[in-house]
């Protein structure tokens, strides 16, 4: 059983819209060329691919990809756009999907879904799995914000504007945490929405690769390549499969 939170269906309704600004070509360009160049003429596997925002266009590029998602509303979404891109709803930890592929990829914080140290290692094992030799492991995450979290402060903002406000607060003992969403409606009131998930730092994603056999390629501040340093709010982490594995 998994302790990722469950997108419903009116999450997954309202998904596309929350995160338009993720999906314009500005933003999506350069995930989608660092992605295909690692994929090249193999197979890539997203895993939470959500309703489609990265798989769909990377696949209109030519790659083939394929999808594990654990919310049937959201790949309910993602069919009604790509009808036949291939999905398997399951736990990114543990579903296993045939064949091997050039590129495993997990964008957009969503290691974090995965509230549980013993998890977040299975999935590393789980994307090793299915990588054929040489193939590579992405992810995307931020790095957590507890530099922003002074004694007493009980939450860091990370999006304030008129149409949204977005408040993380954190467990420093457990790693959990909960992103606060304050969404305006129309009408001028707000919708609450709430999402748990576990922060993790590099290095401890660099011991779950080396548990799972895989080797540090690169981390890179973002999609465009700038250099990761100790002020970085982000990372995108690549990790190898050594040829003779």
């Amino acid at each position: 059983m998994t302790s990722s939170d469950l997108w419903d269906a009116d999450a997954a309704a309202r998904y596309d819209d929350a995160t338009a600004d993720l999906a314009t070509p500005e933003a999506l360009d350069p995930v989608l060329d660092v992605l295909a160049d690692l994929a090249g003429d193999g197979r890539a596997l997203e895993l939470a691919v959500g309703t489609g925002r990265v798989a769909i266009p990377l696949s209109a590029r030519g790659v083939e990809v394929h999808g594990i998602e654990l919310s049937q509303p959201m790949t309910d979404r993602l069919h009604e756009k790509a009808p036949d891109l291939p999905v398997v709803v399951g736990d990114m930890a543990s579903t296993v999907v045939p064949g091997e592929f050039a590129l495993v990829y997990l964008v957009y914080n969503t290691i974090g879904n995965l509230r549980t140290q013993d998890e977040q290692v299975a999935c590393f094992a789980n994307a090793a799995r299915h990588l054929a030799p040489g193939g590579r492991f992405v992810v995307e995450v931020g790095v957590p914000a507890l530099r922003r979290l002074p004694p007493g402060q009980a939450a860091v903002p990370f999006d304030v504007g008129e149409a949204h406000l977005g408040f993380d607060t954190y467990d420093v003992v457990t790693q959990d945490a909960v992103s606060h969403h304050y969404t305006r409606r129309p009408d001028g009131s707000f919708r609450y929405g709430r999402h748990h998930f576990r922060y993790v730092w590099p290095s401890e994603l660099d011991l779950m690769a080396r548990l799972a056999g895989l080797d540090l390629e690169r981390r890179t501040a973002d999609w465009h390549g700038a250099p990761f340093t100790a002020d970085s709010e982000a990372h995108v982490s690549v990790w190898r499969r050594p040829t003779g594995s």
